[in-house]
């Protein structure tokens, strides 16, 4: 078998399953969002039973907080009565708040094994753990809360065989457009992504974890990569209980191998209005831009705000263009400033803000008009994403999206 279906099979109690076999589990973690969360709540009150453990379930206002308004108040007081209500321990907001799939891994609540619902189409970021996480829906997560349990399709699995070593310049983002760019928005559909070969090495927690969060992009249920050094490095002194990594069986059946050779790889973009409209960076022209986002639960994270830092550092944002920064959690916000990197940005002409999904999907912080051009580190271009639905967003990484702040135009290269 392969990982998926190990973890899939363990916690059915089965010895083994096979693609297109229907099973129910026994959950490890059940997490909701501010947008998400409290319809599933009024779902779970029509079944009228306490919530299954307190200690599993993951409740997290981020989509629209710090409350740009009244009714993202509400949103977030639904989800906070009811995790005062039942006691939930992993109810964070606020001060405490950070992007849901940034400060799960950070905080230590999900780990290698583990299987995992959310209702957020994102929550497949950690399978990058060696965990097999997927999203679903809101009466899905509501018989999750109550029971503890969830039905699952084991899914058919494709093997991404990665090799060589990548550019300084390339980083996951890269990876994953590229990967999207060769199979499509639909190409992994009801699939598992599996990622193996030499070149997993070469990629740290953080790549793995935009990679991994993006596989809903391709259409996948989870992109999972195997337990090694850089996941034994990153667990310990984090995740503080018992857990199980899970390998894949050396004659583990898949639907399909993608080799990517990362040695190969261009820093890339994906025009609108999908993931999968990649093209090299130097193959694009001149676009001129009038945004920028470094942030989300995509591209967050320290080492990608070092790398934005790395190149605003004694430049200017270009004078058409607003770039907006946005630390993934409250620890990467503070380590960002005792590194001087928040000095760095508001130097350069940056806006700074408090964690939070905000513009990604249009909820606030940077909205686009009509016509409007950005270039975002964020998940998804699709048409009225970020704004106005005559708007455009490009995905590109935090390089990429640093370096087009500077230009005004999307690019990989600095005068």
């Amino acid at each position: 078998m392969n990982i998926s279906e190990k973890i899939i099979a363990k916690h059915a109690g089965l010895d083994s399953v096979e693609p297109g076999q229907l099973v129910v589990c026994p959950l490890d973690l059940v997490m909701a969002n501010d947008v998400t969360g409290p319809p599933s709540i009024k779902e779970f009150e029509k079944i009228g039973k306490p919530v299954f453990d307190a200690e599993k379930i993951a409740l997290i206002p981020d989509h629209f907080q710090p409350a740009k308004d009244i009714k993202s108040a509400d949103l977030a007081k639904s989800m906070r009565d009811f995790a005062r209500k039942h006691k939930i321990k992993h109810y964070y907001e606020a001060g405490r708040v950070g992007i849901e799939h940034v400060i799960l891994p950070e905080f230590g609540i999900v780990a290698p094994g583990m299987l995992i619902i959310g209702a957020d189409s994102h929550t497949c970021t950690y399978g990058a753990l060696n965990a097999f996480s997927t999203g679903v829906g809101t009466t899905d997560l509501a018989v999750g809360l109550a029971t503890g349990k969830a039905w699952f399709k084991v899914p058919e699995a494709i093997n991404v065989h990665l090799m060589g070593k990548k550019a300084k310049n390339i980083s996951g983002k890269d990876v994953i457009l590229t990967l999207i760019g060769k199979i499509g928005v639909d190409g992994a559909l009801y699939k598992s992504l599996e990622f193996t070969g030499e070149g997993v090495k070469e990629l740290t927690m953080t790549d793995r974890l935009t990679i991994s969060n993006m596989a809903i992009e391709a259409g996948a249920k989870a992109g999972v990569f195997p337990f090694d050094e850089v996941t034994k490095a990153y667990v310990e002194g984090r995740v503080n209980k018992p857990f199980e990594p899970v390998e894949a069986d050396k004659d583990a059946k898949y639907c399909q191998t993608v080799d990517i050779d990362l040695s190969k790889l261009k820093p890339v973009v994906a025009l609108p209005h999908l993931p999968e409209n990649v093209k090299a960076v130097e193959d694009v022209g001149k676009i001129k831009i009038d945004q920028v986002v470094i942030g989300s639960c995509t591209n967050g994270r320290l080492e990608d705000l070092e790398i934005a830092a790395s190149i605003l550092k004694g430049r200017k944002v270009n004078d058409s263009v607003r770039c907006i920064i946005i630390p993934g959690s409250q620890a990467i916000y503070k380590e960002a400033i005792h590194r001087g990197w928040i000095d760095i940005f508001i130097d350069a002409g940056c806006v700074v803000s408090t964690p939070t999904c905000g513009p990604c999907l249009g909820g606030y912080m940077g909205i686009l008009s009509a016509g409007e051009r950005c270039v975002s580190t964020t998940n998804r271009n699709f048409r009225g994403r970020m704004g106005h639905v005559d708007s455009e967003v490009y995905l590109a990484s935090p390089y990429v999206a640093a370096c087009s702040a500077v230009t005004g135009e999307i690019s990989s290269d600095l005068p």
